[in-house]
Protein backbone atom coordinates (compact mmCIF):
# COMPACT_ATOMS: atom_id res chain seq x y z
CA UNK A 1 0.00 0.00 0.00
CA UNK A 2 0.63 3.57 -0.71
CA UNK A 3 -1.22 6.70 -0.37
CA UNK A 4 -0.71 10.01 -0.38
CA UNK A 5 -3.60 11.85 -2.08
CA UNK A 6 -4.57 13.77 1.10
CA UNK A 7 -3.58 16.25 3.75
CA UNK A 8 -3.20 13.09 6.47
CA UNK A 9 -0.31 11.27 4.48
CA UNK A 10 1.45 9.41 7.68
CA UNK A 11 4.69 11.05 8.02
CA UNK A 12 3.80 14.05 5.62
CA UNK A 13 5.36 11.55 3.08
CA UNK A 14 2.28 8.47 2.83
CA UNK A 15 0.53 5.90 4.33
CA UNK A 16 2.03 2.40 3.47
CA UNK A 17 0.12 0.20 6.24
CA UNK A 18 -3.28 1.97 6.75
CA UNK A 19 -4.66 4.81 5.67
CA UNK A 20 -4.42 7.27 8.67
CA UNK A 21 -8.49 8.08 7.08
CA UNK A 22 -9.33 3.95 8.26
CA UNK A 23 -8.69 3.08 4.57
CA UNK A 24 -7.74 -0.80 4.37
CA UNK A 25 -4.74 -1.84 2.10
CA UNK A 26 -7.16 -4.09 0.17
CA UNK A 27 -9.21 -1.06 -0.27
CA UNK A 28 -6.43 1.04 -1.07
CA UNK A 29 -5.24 -1.39 -3.84
CA UNK A 30 -8.51 -2.39 -5.44
CA UNK A 31 -8.86 1.79 -5.49
CA UNK A 32 -5.51 2.05 -7.17
CA UNK A 33 -6.85 -0.94 -9.97
CA UNK A 34 -10.05 1.63 -10.41
CA UNK A 35 -8.03 4.35 -11.41
CA UNK A 36 -5.64 2.13 -13.11
CA UNK A 37 -9.01 0.44 -15.45
CA UNK A 38 -10.36 4.10 -15.73
CA UNK A 39 -7.09 5.02 -17.67
CA UNK A 40 -8.14 2.27 -20.36
CA UNK A 41 -11.53 3.24 -20.52
CA UNK A 42 -10.08 7.02 -20.83
CA UNK A 43 -8.16 5.45 -23.39
CA UNK A 44 -10.24 4.17 -25.41
CA UNK A 45 -13.10 6.82 -24.61
CA UNK A 46 -10.52 9.11 -26.15
CA UNK A 47 -10.25 7.38 -29.37
CA UNK A 48 -14.02 6.82 -30.19
CA UNK A 49 -14.56 10.92 -29.67
CA UNK A 50 -11.77 11.73 -31.44
CA UNK A 51 -14.01 9.45 -33.97
CA UNK A 52 -16.94 11.35 -33.36
CA UNK A 53 -18.60 8.37 -31.26
CA UNK A 54 -19.18 8.72 -27.35
CA UNK A 55 -21.35 7.25 -24.90
CA UNK A 56 -23.47 8.85 -22.04
CA UNK A 57 -22.74 5.27 -19.82
CA UNK A 58 -19.11 5.91 -20.48
CA UNK A 59 -19.08 9.16 -19.25
CA UNK A 60 -20.98 9.31 -16.44
CA UNK A 61 -19.15 5.75 -14.89
CA UNK A 62 -15.98 7.69 -15.57
CA UNK A 63 -17.17 10.36 -12.90
CA UNK A 64 -18.74 7.76 -10.60
CA UNK A 65 -15.25 5.59 -10.56
CA UNK A 66 -13.48 8.55 -10.25
CA UNK A 67 -15.29 9.91 -7.05
CA UNK A 68 -15.48 7.00 -5.29
CA UNK A 69 -11.63 7.06 -5.17
CA UNK A 70 -11.86 10.44 -3.50
CA UNK A 71 -10.41 10.07 0.30
CA UNK A 72 -13.18 9.13 3.23
CA UNK A 73 -15.91 7.95 0.12
CA UNK A 74 -16.03 4.02 0.17
CA UNK A 75 -14.16 2.14 2.46
CA UNK A 76 -15.69 -1.27 1.26
CA UNK A 77 -13.68 -3.59 -0.86
CA UNK A 78 -16.91 -5.66 -2.56
CA UNK A 79 -18.05 -2.07 -3.67
CA UNK A 80 -14.85 -1.23 -4.85
CA UNK A 81 -14.26 -4.97 -6.95
CA UNK A 82 -17.54 -4.15 -8.16
CA UNK A 83 -16.77 -0.43 -9.83
CA UNK A 84 -13.39 -2.42 -11.30
CA UNK A 85 -15.44 -4.67 -12.73
CA UNK A 86 -18.05 -2.35 -14.61
CA UNK A 87 -14.80 -0.72 -15.08
CA UNK A 88 -13.38 -3.08 -17.50
CA UNK A 89 -16.84 -3.07 -19.31
CA UNK A 90 -16.99 0.24 -20.12
CA UNK A 91 -13.34 -0.14 -21.58
CA UNK A 92 -13.96 -2.78 -23.70
CA UNK A 93 -17.37 -0.85 -24.51
CA UNK A 94 -15.02 2.38 -25.21
CA UNK A 95 -13.04 0.04 -27.59
CA UNK A 96 -15.53 -1.51 -29.34
CA UNK A 97 -16.66 2.77 -30.35
CA UNK A 98 -13.14 2.92 -30.85
CA UNK A 99 -12.61 0.12 -33.15
CA UNK A 100 -11.63 1.43 -36.17
CA UNK A 101 -9.01 3.09 -34.62
CA UNK A 102 -6.56 0.26 -33.08
CA UNK A 103 -4.18 -0.13 -35.67
CA UNK A 104 -3.09 3.45 -35.63
CA UNK A 105 -1.74 4.74 -32.17
CA UNK A 106 0.71 2.93 -29.91
CA UNK A 107 -1.63 0.59 -27.43
CA UNK A 108 -0.58 0.60 -23.81
CA UNK A 109 -1.29 -1.88 -21.70
CA UNK A 110 -4.06 -0.15 -19.27
CA UNK A 111 -6.02 -0.04 -22.52
CA UNK A 112 -7.06 -3.77 -22.22
CA UNK A 113 -4.20 -5.94 -22.93
CA UNK A 114 -4.51 -6.70 -18.97
CA UNK A 115 -6.87 -9.46 -18.13
CA UNK A 116 -9.53 -9.15 -14.84
CA UNK A 117 -8.90 -11.53 -12.37
CA UNK A 118 -12.01 -13.30 -11.19
CA UNK A 119 -11.83 -13.28 -7.35
CA UNK A 120 -11.39 -10.07 -5.14
CA UNK A 121 -8.23 -11.58 -3.28
CA UNK A 122 -6.63 -11.75 -6.50
CA UNK A 123 -7.32 -7.91 -7.43
CA UNK A 124 -5.98 -7.01 -4.89
CA UNK A 125 -2.99 -8.48 -6.03
CA UNK A 126 -3.05 -7.05 -9.43
CA UNK A 127 -3.96 -3.49 -7.49
CA UNK A 128 -0.81 -3.70 -5.99
CA UNK A 129 0.75 -4.21 -9.45
CA UNK A 130 -0.65 -0.72 -10.31
CA UNK A 131 0.41 1.35 -7.26
CA UNK A 132 0.94 4.89 -7.35
CA UNK A 133 4.60 4.34 -7.12
CA UNK A 134 6.00 4.29 -10.64
CA UNK A 135 10.01 4.24 -10.09
CA UNK A 136 10.75 4.42 -14.02
CA UNK A 137 8.92 7.67 -14.32
CA UNK A 138 10.85 11.13 -13.86
CA UNK A 139 9.71 12.15 -10.03
CA UNK A 140 8.84 15.76 -10.97
CA UNK A 141 7.00 14.25 -13.99
CA UNK A 142 5.38 12.14 -11.66
CA UNK A 143 4.36 14.53 -9.36
CA UNK A 144 2.62 17.00 -11.84
CA UNK A 145 0.96 13.65 -12.97
CA UNK A 146 -0.70 13.06 -9.63
CA UNK A 147 -1.96 16.70 -8.98
CA UNK A 148 -3.48 16.74 -12.04
CA UNK A 149 -5.25 13.01 -11.64
CA UNK A 150 -6.18 14.48 -7.58
CA UNK A 151 -7.66 17.73 -9.79
CA UNK A 152 -9.94 15.50 -12.23
CA UNK A 153 -11.24 13.63 -9.11
CA UNK A 154 -12.06 16.55 -7.50
CA UNK A 155 -14.49 17.73 -10.13
CA UNK A 156 -15.46 14.23 -10.29
CA UNK A 157 -17.44 14.73 -7.24
CA UNK A 158 -18.93 18.13 -8.47
CA UNK A 159 -20.42 16.84 -11.70
CA UNK A 160 -21.71 13.82 -9.80
CA UNK A 161 -23.66 16.02 -7.86
CA UNK A 162 -24.66 18.03 -10.84
CA UNK A 163 -25.90 15.14 -12.56
CA UNK A 164 -27.80 14.07 -9.92
CA UNK A 165 -29.84 16.96 -10.54
CA UNK A 166 -30.07 16.33 -14.29
CA UNK A 167 -27.34 19.01 -15.04
CA UNK A 168 -24.41 17.77 -17.29
CA UNK A 169 -21.22 19.16 -19.42
CA UNK A 170 -20.09 17.43 -22.09
CA UNK A 171 -16.49 19.67 -21.98
CA UNK A 172 -16.14 17.31 -18.80
CA UNK A 173 -16.27 14.14 -19.95
CA UNK A 174 -14.35 14.89 -23.06
CA UNK A 175 -11.22 16.51 -20.92
CA UNK A 176 -11.58 13.57 -18.41
CA UNK A 177 -10.90 10.95 -21.05
CA UNK A 178 -8.00 13.12 -22.46
CA UNK A 179 -6.52 13.90 -19.59
CA UNK A 180 -6.55 10.63 -18.07
CA UNK A 181 -5.69 9.23 -21.34
CA UNK A 182 -2.45 11.17 -21.31
CA UNK A 183 -1.49 9.88 -18.09
CA UNK A 184 -0.44 7.07 -20.17
CA UNK A 185 1.61 8.50 -23.54
CA UNK A 186 5.06 8.33 -22.66
CA UNK A 187 6.37 10.86 -24.81
CA UNK A 188 4.82 13.58 -23.06
CA UNK A 189 6.76 15.75 -20.89
CA UNK A 190 6.62 17.95 -18.04
CA UNK A 191 5.40 21.05 -19.73
CA UNK A 192 3.04 18.51 -21.66
CA UNK A 193 0.93 18.04 -17.66
CA UNK A 194 1.70 21.32 -16.80
CA UNK A 195 -0.64 22.69 -19.21
CA UNK A 196 -2.92 19.68 -18.68
CA UNK A 197 -3.26 20.50 -14.85
CA UNK A 198 -3.91 24.28 -15.09
CA UNK A 199 -6.85 23.24 -18.17
CA UNK A 200 -7.83 20.98 -15.36
CA UNK A 201 -8.71 24.03 -13.20
CA UNK A 202 -10.73 25.67 -16.05
CA UNK A 203 -12.88 22.39 -16.44
CA UNK A 204 -13.25 22.43 -12.29
CA UNK A 205 -14.62 25.67 -12.82
CA UNK A 206 -16.66 25.14 -15.62
CA UNK A 207 -18.20 22.20 -13.34
CA UNK A 208 -18.58 24.49 -10.19
CA UNK A 209 -20.58 26.68 -12.70
CA UNK A 210 -22.71 23.95 -13.48
CA UNK A 211 -23.22 22.58 -9.78
CA UNK A 212 -23.76 26.18 -8.91
CA UNK A 213 -26.71 26.63 -11.60
CA UNK A 214 -28.08 22.78 -10.24
CA UNK A 215 -28.34 24.10 -7.54
CA UNK A 216 -29.95 27.39 -7.95
CA UNK A 217 -31.86 26.23 -10.24
CA UNK A 218 -33.66 23.59 -8.73
CA UNK A 219 -33.47 25.80 -4.90
CA UNK A 220 -33.23 29.46 -5.55
CA UNK A 221 -29.80 31.69 -5.16
CA UNK A 222 -29.28 31.20 -1.45
CA UNK A 223 -30.39 33.97 1.00
CA UNK A 224 -28.72 35.23 4.67
CA UNK A 225 -30.07 32.35 6.98
CA UNK A 226 -29.74 32.48 10.36
CA UNK A 227 -29.36 28.73 11.71
CA UNK A 228 -30.09 27.26 14.79
CA UNK A 229 -27.27 25.27 16.29
CA UNK A 230 -29.52 24.45 18.97
CA UNK A 231 -32.29 21.49 19.25
CA UNK A 232 -36.28 21.63 18.66
CA UNK A 233 -38.49 18.81 20.36
CA UNK A 234 -38.83 15.66 18.54
CA UNK A 235 -37.42 12.85 16.83
CA UNK A 236 -34.31 13.60 14.52
CA UNK A 237 -31.98 12.58 11.67
CA UNK A 238 -28.70 13.96 11.12
CA UNK A 239 -27.60 14.70 7.40
CA UNK A 240 -24.02 14.54 6.78
CA UNK A 241 -22.16 15.61 3.24
CA UNK A 242 -22.81 17.71 0.17
CA UNK A 243 -26.01 16.45 -1.71
CA UNK A 244 -28.79 18.63 -1.55
CA UNK A 245 -30.91 16.82 -3.69
CA UNK A 246 -30.82 13.74 -1.00
CA UNK A 247 -31.05 16.55 1.54
CA UNK A 248 -34.67 17.20 -0.24
CA UNK A 249 -36.24 14.01 -0.91
CA UNK A 250 -35.27 13.35 2.74
CA UNK A 251 -37.04 16.46 3.79
CA UNK A 252 -40.55 15.71 1.62
CA UNK A 253 -40.59 11.80 3.21
CA UNK A 254 -40.25 13.19 6.97
CA UNK A 255 -42.78 15.92 6.73
CA UNK A 256 -46.17 15.56 8.59
CA UNK A 257 -43.67 12.74 10.89
CA UNK A 258 -42.78 14.46 13.90
CA UNK A 259 -39.38 14.46 12.87
CA UNK A 260 -36.92 17.29 12.54
CA UNK A 261 -33.72 17.34 9.69
CA UNK A 262 -30.68 18.41 11.11
CA UNK A 263 -27.57 19.56 8.66
CA UNK A 264 -24.03 18.73 9.81
CA UNK A 265 -20.68 19.50 8.23
CA UNK A 266 -20.80 20.71 4.53
CA UNK A 267 -24.84 20.75 4.49
CA UNK A 268 -24.96 23.16 6.73
CA UNK A 269 -25.03 26.17 3.59
CA UNK A 270 -28.69 23.93 2.60
CA UNK A 271 -30.39 26.38 5.13
CA UNK A 272 -29.85 29.43 3.05
CA UNK A 273 -31.79 28.09 -0.20
CA UNK A 274 -35.22 28.78 -0.02
CA UNK A 275 -36.17 25.83 -1.66
CA UNK A 276 -35.04 24.07 1.22
CA UNK A 277 -35.50 26.24 4.07
CA UNK A 278 -39.22 26.13 3.34
CA UNK A 279 -39.20 22.81 5.02
CA UNK A 280 -40.45 23.90 8.82
CA UNK A 281 -38.57 20.36 10.16
CA UNK A 282 -35.05 21.87 8.57
CA UNK A 283 -34.34 22.54 12.32
CA UNK A 284 -30.62 23.52 12.39
CA UNK A 285 -27.26 22.29 12.65
CA UNK A 286 -25.66 19.54 15.01
CA UNK A 287 -21.77 19.54 15.40
CA UNK A 288 -18.99 20.78 13.76
CA UNK A 289 -16.71 19.54 10.56
CA UNK A 290 -16.02 16.14 10.01
CA UNK A 291 -13.37 15.14 12.18
CA UNK A 292 -15.40 15.49 15.24
CA UNK A 293 -17.96 12.81 14.39
CA UNK A 294 -16.48 10.20 16.67
CA UNK A 295 -17.38 12.45 19.58
CA UNK A 296 -20.35 14.17 18.46
CA UNK A 297 -22.50 11.81 16.89
CA UNK A 298 -22.66 9.65 19.82
CA UNK A 299 -24.74 12.27 21.34
CA UNK A 300 -27.22 12.31 18.33
CA UNK A 301 -30.22 10.78 19.86
CA UNK A 302 -31.77 9.95 16.06
CA UNK A 303 -30.42 8.21 12.72
CA UNK A 304 -27.90 9.41 10.77
CA UNK A 305 -26.62 9.30 6.93
CA UNK A 306 -24.31 10.53 5.25
CA UNK A 307 -24.61 11.13 1.45
CA UNK A 308 -21.00 12.30 -0.02
CA UNK A 309 -17.42 11.77 1.59
CA UNK A 310 -16.04 12.54 4.66
CA UNK A 311 -17.07 10.16 6.82
CA UNK A 312 -14.69 8.21 9.38
CA UNK A 313 -14.35 4.92 11.16
CA UNK A 314 -17.51 4.58 13.04
CA UNK A 315 -18.00 3.90 16.59
CA UNK A 316 -20.08 0.96 17.86
CA UNK A 317 -22.13 3.22 20.00
CA UNK A 318 -23.86 4.75 16.80
CA UNK A 319 -22.78 2.53 14.38
CA UNK A 320 -26.37 0.58 14.64
CA UNK A 321 -28.11 4.00 13.29
CA UNK A 322 -25.93 4.95 10.84
CA UNK A 323 -26.76 4.94 6.87
CA UNK A 324 -24.55 5.60 3.42
CA UNK A 325 -26.25 6.80 0.72
CA UNK A 326 -25.03 7.60 -3.07
CA UNK A 327 -21.27 6.38 -3.21
CA UNK A 328 -19.99 6.36 0.48
CA UNK A 329 -20.08 3.38 1.96
CA UNK A 330 -18.66 1.53 4.89
CA UNK A 331 -18.39 -2.03 5.86
CA UNK A 332 -21.08 -3.52 7.90
CA UNK A 333 -22.95 0.63 7.67
CA UNK A 334 -26.00 -0.01 5.86
CA UNK A 335 -26.33 1.36 2.33
CA UNK A 336 -29.42 3.17 1.11
CA UNK A 337 -29.77 2.70 -2.80
CA UNK A 338 -32.06 5.03 -4.28
CA UNK A 339 -34.72 7.03 -3.29
CA UNK A 340 -36.70 5.82 -0.52
CA UNK A 341 -35.64 6.43 2.84
CA UNK A 342 -38.47 4.81 4.72
CA UNK A 343 -35.54 2.89 6.64
CA UNK A 344 -33.71 5.53 7.98
CA UNK A 345 -37.24 7.68 8.76
CA UNK A 346 -38.18 4.27 11.03
CA UNK A 347 -35.16 4.04 12.43
CA UNK A 348 -35.54 7.32 13.47
CA UNK A 349 -39.29 7.06 15.03
CA UNK A 350 -37.47 4.22 17.00
CA UNK A 351 -35.07 6.70 18.65
CA UNK A 352 -35.77 9.22 21.52
CA UNK A 353 -34.72 12.41 19.46
CA UNK A 354 -34.37 16.25 21.08
CA UNK A 355 -35.86 18.02 23.71
CA UNK A 356 -36.64 21.85 23.33
CA UNK A 357 -32.95 23.28 24.18
CA UNK A 358 -32.54 26.53 21.83
CA UNK A 359 -28.49 27.65 21.30
CA UNK A 360 -26.75 30.01 19.22
CA UNK A 361 -27.94 31.12 16.05
CA UNK A 362 -25.23 31.86 12.71
CA UNK A 363 -25.77 33.16 9.42
CA UNK A 364 -25.09 31.65 6.86
CA UNK A 365 -26.55 32.19 2.56
CA UNK A 366 -23.87 34.86 1.51
CA UNK A 367 -23.37 33.10 -2.04
CA UNK A 368 -22.24 35.60 -5.01
CA UNK A 369 -25.93 36.57 -5.38
CA UNK A 370 -26.49 37.99 -2.26
CA UNK A 371 -23.27 39.44 -2.00
CA UNK A 372 -23.39 41.18 -5.51
CA UNK A 373 -26.61 42.27 -4.14
CA UNK A 374 -24.92 44.45 -1.78
CA UNK A 375 -22.06 45.52 -3.98
CA UNK A 376 -22.22 49.60 -3.65
CA UNK A 377 -22.49 49.45 -0.49
CA UNK A 378 -19.13 46.95 -0.07
CA UNK A 379 -17.47 49.17 -2.94
CA UNK A 380 -18.65 52.52 -1.20
CA UNK A 381 -17.11 50.97 2.53
CA UNK A 382 -13.88 49.88 0.64
CA UNK A 383 -13.45 54.01 -0.94
CA UNK A 384 -13.95 55.06 1.97
CA UNK A 385 -11.78 53.06 3.97
CA UNK A 386 -14.01 51.39 6.27
CA UNK A 387 -12.97 48.39 4.85
CA UNK A 388 -9.22 47.72 4.28
CA UNK A 389 -8.95 44.54 3.19
CA UNK A 390 -11.22 41.09 2.46
CA UNK A 391 -9.13 37.87 3.53
CA UNK A 392 -10.64 34.53 1.89
CA UNK A 393 -10.49 32.09 4.67
CA UNK A 394 -11.40 28.90 3.02
CA UNK A 395 -11.10 25.17 2.78
CA UNK A 396 -11.05 21.70 4.39
CA UNK A 397 -11.04 20.79 8.05
CA UNK A 398 -9.21 17.99 9.30
CA UNK A 399 -7.51 16.72 12.77
CA UNK A 400 -3.89 17.09 12.18
CA UNK A 401 -2.13 19.54 14.32
CA UNK A 402 -1.80 23.12 12.98
CA UNK A 403 -4.98 23.81 11.68
CA UNK A 404 -5.95 26.11 15.09
CA UNK A 405 -4.10 28.38 12.97
CA UNK A 406 -7.06 29.70 10.77
CA UNK A 407 -8.91 30.46 14.10
CA UNK A 408 -6.45 33.05 15.66
CA UNK A 409 -5.83 34.04 11.72
CA UNK A 410 -9.63 35.44 11.62
CA UNK A 411 -9.29 36.02 15.36
CA UNK A 412 -6.61 38.47 15.05
CA UNK A 413 -7.58 40.20 11.83
CA UNK A 414 -8.31 44.39 12.14
CA UNK A 415 -12.14 45.03 12.76
CA UNK A 416 -11.53 47.12 9.22
CA UNK A 417 -11.23 43.52 7.56
CA UNK A 418 -13.79 41.62 6.26
CA UNK A 419 -13.69 37.21 5.83
CA UNK A 420 -15.66 35.52 3.00
CA UNK A 421 -15.29 31.73 4.44
CA UNK A 422 -16.24 28.54 2.43
CA UNK A 423 -15.98 24.26 2.90
CA UNK A 424 -15.82 22.97 6.45
CA UNK A 425 -12.59 25.03 7.46
CA UNK A 426 -15.05 27.52 8.56
CA UNK A 427 -15.83 25.31 11.53
CA UNK A 428 -12.57 26.42 12.82
CA UNK A 429 -14.36 29.95 14.17
CA UNK A 430 -18.18 30.15 12.56
CA UNK A 431 -19.15 30.77 15.64
CA UNK A 432 -16.93 33.36 17.02
CA UNK A 433 -19.03 36.99 17.03
CA UNK A 434 -17.21 39.58 14.40
CA UNK A 435 -19.47 41.96 14.46
CA UNK A 436 -20.28 44.34 11.01
CA UNK A 437 -18.77 47.57 9.21
CA UNK A 438 -21.77 49.51 8.40
CA UNK A 439 -23.94 46.72 8.32
CA UNK A 440 -22.22 44.63 6.52
CA UNK A 441 -21.35 40.81 8.29
CA UNK A 442 -17.69 40.90 9.07
CA UNK A 443 -17.82 37.39 8.18
CA UNK A 444 -19.43 35.82 5.16
CA UNK A 445 -20.50 32.00 4.63
CA UNK A 446 -20.50 31.76 1.12
CA UNK A 447 -21.17 28.42 1.11
CA UNK A 448 -20.21 24.54 0.00
CA UNK A 449 -16.42 23.82 -1.06
CA UNK A 450 -17.85 23.92 -4.50
CA UNK A 451 -19.19 27.53 -3.57
CA UNK A 452 -15.52 28.96 -4.76
CA UNK A 453 -17.07 29.28 -7.57
CA UNK A 454 -19.40 32.22 -5.64
CA UNK A 455 -15.72 33.28 -4.27
CA UNK A 456 -14.11 33.64 -7.45
CA UNK A 457 -17.58 35.45 -8.99
CA UNK A 458 -17.30 38.05 -6.40
CA UNK A 459 -13.50 38.72 -6.58
CA UNK A 460 -14.01 39.38 -10.17
CA UNK A 461 -17.09 41.41 -10.11
CA UNK A 462 -14.60 43.66 -7.57
CA UNK A 463 -11.74 43.70 -9.77
CA UNK A 464 -14.50 45.23 -12.59
CA UNK A 465 -15.35 47.35 -10.67
CA UNK A 466 -12.26 48.89 -9.46
CA UNK A 467 -11.03 48.55 -12.69
CA UNK A 468 -7.90 46.26 -11.64
CA UNK A 469 -6.51 43.10 -11.78
CA UNK A 470 -7.77 40.58 -9.49
CA UNK A 471 -3.87 40.27 -7.98
CA UNK A 472 -4.03 44.14 -7.46
CA UNK A 473 -7.31 43.82 -4.68
CA UNK A 474 -7.59 44.32 -1.79
CA UNK A 475 -8.33 40.24 -1.31
CA UNK A 476 -5.73 37.42 0.22
CA UNK A 477 -6.09 33.70 -0.21
CA UNK A 478 -5.65 31.72 2.95
CA UNK A 479 -6.35 28.15 2.26
CA UNK A 480 -6.42 24.84 4.08
CA UNK A 481 -6.49 21.60 2.18
CA UNK A 482 -7.50 18.28 2.89
CA UNK A 483 -8.29 16.09 -0.33
CA UNK A 484 -8.34 15.91 -3.69
CA UNK A 485 -11.75 18.85 -4.03
CA UNK A 486 -8.81 21.12 -2.49
CA UNK A 487 -7.18 20.48 -5.08
CA UNK A 488 -9.02 21.27 -8.22
CA UNK A 489 -9.83 24.48 -6.35
CA UNK A 490 -6.14 25.00 -6.55
CA UNK A 491 -5.80 24.58 -10.01
CA UNK A 492 -8.75 26.51 -10.96
CA UNK A 493 -7.30 29.56 -9.03
CA UNK A 494 -3.79 28.89 -10.74
CA UNK A 495 -6.25 28.94 -14.23
CA UNK A 496 -7.07 32.36 -13.38
CA UNK A 497 -3.83 33.44 -12.51
CA UNK A 498 -4.34 34.24 -9.16
CA UNK A 499 -1.25 35.02 -7.37
CA UNK A 500 -0.20 35.03 -3.46
CA UNK A 501 -2.02 32.18 -2.28
CA UNK A 502 -1.37 30.99 1.12
CA UNK A 503 -1.85 27.48 2.17
CA UNK A 504 -1.83 25.06 4.77
CA UNK A 505 -1.47 23.02 7.15
CA UNK A 506 1.42 21.29 5.22
CA UNK A 507 1.71 21.11 2.15
CA UNK A 508 0.82 18.13 -0.27
CA UNK A 509 3.16 15.03 -0.01
CA UNK A 510 2.91 14.56 -3.80
CA UNK A 511 4.46 17.87 -4.82
CA UNK A 512 8.38 17.65 -5.35
CA UNK A 513 10.65 20.64 -4.46
CA UNK A 514 11.09 21.32 -7.97
CA UNK A 515 7.12 21.49 -8.43
CA UNK A 516 6.87 23.60 -5.43
CA UNK A 517 9.86 25.79 -6.66
CA UNK A 518 7.59 26.33 -10.15
CA UNK A 519 4.64 27.26 -8.09
CA UNK A 520 6.83 29.53 -5.67
CA UNK A 521 8.02 31.49 -9.08
CA UNK A 522 5.48 31.73 -11.36
CA UNK A 523 2.36 31.91 -8.71
CA UNK A 524 4.05 33.03 -5.40
CA UNK A 525 2.53 30.02 -3.46
CA UNK A 526 3.58 30.02 0.22
CA UNK A 527 2.70 28.13 2.78
CA UNK A 528 1.73 29.44 5.99
CA UNK A 529 3.52 30.55 8.97
CA UNK A 530 1.72 32.15 12.03
CA UNK A 531 -1.21 33.67 11.69
CA UNK A 532 0.47 37.36 13.76
CA UNK A 533 3.21 37.16 10.94
CA UNK A 534 1.41 36.37 7.59
CA UNK A 535 -1.24 39.35 8.69
CA UNK A 536 1.58 41.38 9.35
CA UNK A 537 3.14 40.97 5.77
CA UNK A 538 0.29 41.11 3.98
CA UNK A 539 -1.52 44.09 5.63
CA UNK A 540 2.32 45.78 6.18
Amino acid sequence: MFCYQCEQAAQGTGCTKIGVCGKQPDVAALQDLLVYTLKGVAFWGNLAREKGAKDPEIDRFMIEGLFTTVTNVDFDAETVAKFVRKGVEMRDKARSLAEKAQGGPHIPEAAGSWKLASTTTEMVRQGQEHGVKEDSVDPDVKSVIELLIYGIKGYAAYADHACILGLEDDRIYAFTHKALAATLDKNLGLMDFVTLALECGEINLITMELLNKAHTDAYGHPVPTPVQLGTKKGKAILVSGHDLKMLEELLKQTEGKGINIYTHGEMIPAHGYPGLKKYAHLAGNFGGAWQDQAKEFQNFPGAIIFNTNCIQRPADNYKDRLFTWGLVQWPDVTHIDGWDFSEVINKAQELPGFEDNPGKEILVGFGHNAVLGVADKVIEAVKGGQIRHFFLIGGCDGAKSGRNYYTEFAEKLPEDTVILTLACGKYRFNKLDFGDIGGIPRLLDVGQCNDAYSAVKIALALSEAFECDVNDLPLSMILSWYEQKAIAILLTLLHLGIKNIKIGPSLPAFVTPNVLNFLVEKYNIAPIGTAEEDIKQILG
